[in-house]
């Protein structure tokens, strides 16, 4: 009779560690809610500051990558400037001036609406859906919050004979380009390429790359395209984001601040002298970007009226304010 060697156990491989709380949500004096996640500030020489949680694992940057993406539009030879350059980077609200340059970049570039690839979709902004909605529209491409990215993604193509009908493949010559710029940005490779829920590629950078990033934005030489980049979203807030939109009101009240939101709550800032912040809400709850946000530039010193106004996040009992989101780091 054969006799079976003993198991020898498996090395216990321990389980990561949860992310630190970075928000939690009280209402009536009681914790009912905690938000988690990572967070990383860079000071000016570009070293890591504070990092909470682990801030070199991939993440995908969502909308914070539009900064890149605009810059690989200018690196394949589009000529943009001012409010349409602000707007090929931009998460817009859906206003009525975000909808009428779309149309008018379409039409400068013998584009249709019919060649965006994005989305049909509703105005970002609540404001804006509703008025848009009892005027009796309807989902439309050019509404979508990245139809102006599209457009500029599009532009770009008609310039250099590229495919129009391929313009969101991974492999095309454009998203090559974006590929090239999200590296040198973010100081490393990227780790993994998804899509987007407007459709185009989606590059997962750490956020320490992407602190880095928005960092060397703002740094960079004038007349680069990451310069034309950052300069034009801090000329033309509005355009990035909308009237009101917390990136609008940040880049408007902080000289040289660059900030751009991302879905899944993502956040990137940087302030001119190359300090620079990025985080990420583990669950995606967009309602704790405010508080978060608020509390890191307090920390790194920023003083501004808009800070607090970006960091209230009431909570209401019926028609009474009986609590708050609030940071807690």
């Amino acid at each position: 009779m054969s006799v079976s060697a003993p198991a020898i156990p498996s090395p216990s491989v321990p389980a990561p560690a949860p992310a630190p709380v970075l928000a939690e949500v009280v209402r009536s004096g009681f914790v009912e809610g905690r938000h988690r996640g990572s967070l990383v500030v860079l000071d000016a020489d570009g070293a890591v500051e504070l990092a909470l949680g682990d801030v070199t694992a991939p993440v995908f940057p969502r909308s914070s990558n539009k900064p890149m993406q605009a810059a690989g539009v200018l690196r394949a030879g589009l000529e943009l400037t001012g409010e349409r350059l602000a707007l090929a980077a931009a998460s817009h609200s859906g206003e009525i001036f975000h909808r009428d340059l779309v149309q008018k970049m379409l039409d400068e570039h013998g584009l249709t609406a019919a060649r965006l690839q994005c989305p049909p979709d509703l105005p970002l902004d609540a404001v804006e859906r509703e008025t848009y909605l009892a005027s009796g529209a309807v989902r439309d491409r050019v509404v979508m919050n990245c139809s102006g990215k599209h457009t500029a993604m599009l532009a770009a193509c008609v310039l250099r004979d590229w495919p129009l009908d391929s313009y969101l493949d991974p492999a095309h010559p454009l998203q090559r380009l974006v590929h090239e710029v999200v590296e040198e940005a973010a100081g490393e490779p990227v780790a993994a390429v998804g899509t987007d829920g407007c459709g185009a590629p989606l590059m997962a950078i750490s956020l320490t790359g992407l602190a880095r990033a928005y960092r060397a934005f703002v740094l960079a030489d004038p007349g680069t395209p990451e310069r034309r980049v950052a300069d034009a979203m801090r000329a033309h807030p509005e355009y990035v984001a909308g009237t009101r939109r917390p990136d609008t009101w940040l880049m408007r009240e902080i000289p040289g601040a660059l900030s751009k939101m991302g879905a899944e709550a993502v956040q990137a800032v940087a302030l001119p002298d190359g300090r620079s912040l990025a985080f990420k809400i583990e669950d995606g709850a967009g309602r704790a970007l405010g508080p978060v946000l608020a509390r890191t530039l307090t920390l790194m010193g920023v003083q501004s009226p808009v800070v607090q106004r970006i960091g209230r996040a009431p909570l209401t009992g019926g028609e009474h304010e009986v609590g708050e989101i609030r940071a807690t780091f």
